[in-house]
């Protein structure tokens, strides 16, 4: 609806319906603003203590793996690491948070796998080491998880406090004033038209 309208009930009532849409629309980006900053806040503390676990896991992982190459040697360690199978229980589905995708990545561990080298040329540092690694592996899985959701909210956050400022900065104003810009108007007219009208009666 354009801001220059000419005065009359019909456009008086489309601007009081457009304000009102307008400030309805502000308050579901305000709700959903807050929610998304709830939910970015959590994914974030989340997002610390995983990556905290990783270094301290990541840490007795190259010790555990240090030791493996001082007591087997380098070129053994490398050549059992061959027998690692590639990765490919890892799966990635999406969800809704208040109209944004957040990624959800599965990893499906099997409690029975075993590692692929055999227990008979190695040592308990190796051992060690393909377990710590391991964990590492799952949990940087659900660190990447957590981080992308928490960047897809980032940029939602920032789409919805733009739409929002402009709702409550520009149209809302607008619209206020276009409103109150239409009511002096027509009143004007109606104190006009009923002193014109007491005229033409007095004259009568």
């Amino acid at each position: 609806m354009q801001t220059n309208t000419f005065p009359t009930k019909g456009n008086l009532i489309a601007a009081k319906n457009t304000l009102r849409l307008s400030k309805q629309g502000y308050e579901l980006m305000d709700k959903k603003r807050n929610v998304l900053i709830r939910e970015i806040m959590e994914l974030n503390e989340k997002a610390n203590q995983i990556q905290y676990e990783i270094d301290t896991i990541f840490t007795e992982a190259y010790k555990a793996l240090q030791s493996a190459n001082i007591s087997m040697g380098i070129s053994r360690v490398e050549r059992f690491s061959y027998g690692i199978p590639l990765e490919g229980s890892i799966n990635v589905r999406n969800r809704s948070i208040m109209g944004v995708e957040i990624p959800m990545v599965t990893y499906e561990d099997n409690p029975d796998e075993t590692p692929s080298f055999g227990f008979g040329n190695t040592t308990a540092a190796l051992d060690e080491a393909y377990i710590k690694f391991k964990r590492v592996k799952e949990l940087t899985v659900k660190l990447s998880m957590v981080e992308n959701a928490a960047y897809r909210l980032a940029v939602s956050i920032k789409k919805t406090q733009k739409r929002a400022n402009a709702l409550k900065n520009i149209t809302i104003p607008r619209y206020e004033n276009l409103v109150k810009t239409i009511q002096d108007t027509l009143e004007e007219r109606e104190r006009d038209e009923f002193t014109r009208l007491k005229v033409i009666k007095n004259m009568r």
